[in-house]
């Protein structure tokens, strides 16, 4: 008997802002010239009139980030347990109308742990020990073509960061055969755990499983990044930087496989090769 799923209805704003602003700076020499650098402003999140954290974004996609946001910190159980989201620029607020209370927000917003990420991202209710209760399954396997195809895809990209720099990006594929990948987001933002909560957000709507997606990050996977990746039930987490040991030990825990430094062919498996089919021969 096939299961059918629905997504979501979710009342959302479409809130756009411009994501690149042109400057006047002086270089080395003295001469004047016209440069690009990515915007930053605030976002302050309402949970039924309460507030619950202030964001450092770009805006890119704010709804997506506030709906993952909530997701990861757990501070909403269910998409369906949101009636909107209203993000508004003028105000740098977004507001978020429950239809019920699943959750005990005094609760969780009293363990606050401010994490390493750019922008400091910040944890709530003991997720780490949630973490001893993922375990991601054995499988699915990634070819290496698929990697290197990956890591190419992410090279010609059209970016933010390539016209303005000082931003960080996550993305997230899905297999396309056995050998190659498709892009399914691609978000940028200036601190990898909000591109990472955009993305989780937007997988939420499209009520999209993790398990046959490969994550990338130009940062640096540290544990609240392989916390969110487990969330998603994401069992690739591939980075073009590096892994800290706090990040490692919950990438062993709940059977992650992480790979790193990754550029060009090269990439290091950090944890779970057993998911990766080399497909090529050693040069």
């Amino acid at each position: 008997m096939s299961v059918v799923t629905t997504k979501p209805k979710i009342q959302m704003s479409n809130a756009s802002v411009p994501l690149v602003h042109e400057v006047t700076i002086l270089d080395e020499a003295g001469r004047t010239k016209q440069a690009h650098i990515p915007g930053e402003r605030p976002l302050t999140i309402y949970l039924d009139k309460r507030e619950v954290v202030t964001l450092m974004t770009l805006g890119s996609a704010p709804e997506a980030l506030v709906l993952g946001y909530l997701r990861n910190q757990r501070l909403v159980q269910s998409p369906e347990d949101i009636e909107s989201i209203q993000v508004d620029w003028e105000t740098d607020s977004a507001a978020v109308k429950t239809r019920r209370s699943t959750v005990d927000i005094d609760a969780l917003t009293s363990k606050r742990v401010v994490t390493t990420g750019c922008g400091q991202g910040t944890m709530f209710g003991g997720l780490m020990e949630e973490m001893s209760e993922i375990r991601l399954p054995e499988g699915p396997t990634l070819s290496q073509d698929a990697i290197i195809s990956l890591v190419d895809a992410i090279r010609v990209h059209d970016t933010i960061y390539k016209k303005s720099g000082s931003v960080h990006a996550c993305a997230v594929f899905e297999r396309e055969g056995d050998h190659g990948v498709r892009l399914l987001h691609f978000i940028e933002d200036v601190g990898r755990h909000n591109a990472v909560d955009s993305i989780s957000g937007l997988m939420w709507l499209a009520n999209k499983s993790g398990r046959d997606l490969i994550f990338f990050t130009t940062g640096r996977l540290t544990s609240e990044m392989v916390i969110k990746g487990a969330q998603m039930g994401i069992p690739f987490l591939l980075t073009r930087s590096g892994v800290t040991l706090m990040g490692l030990e919950l990438a062993r825990k709940t059977n992650l496989t992480i790979l790193s430094r990754c550029s060009g062919k090269h990439f290091e498996i950090y944890n779970a090769p057993e998911r990766v089919v080399f497909t090529q021969k050693p040069q």
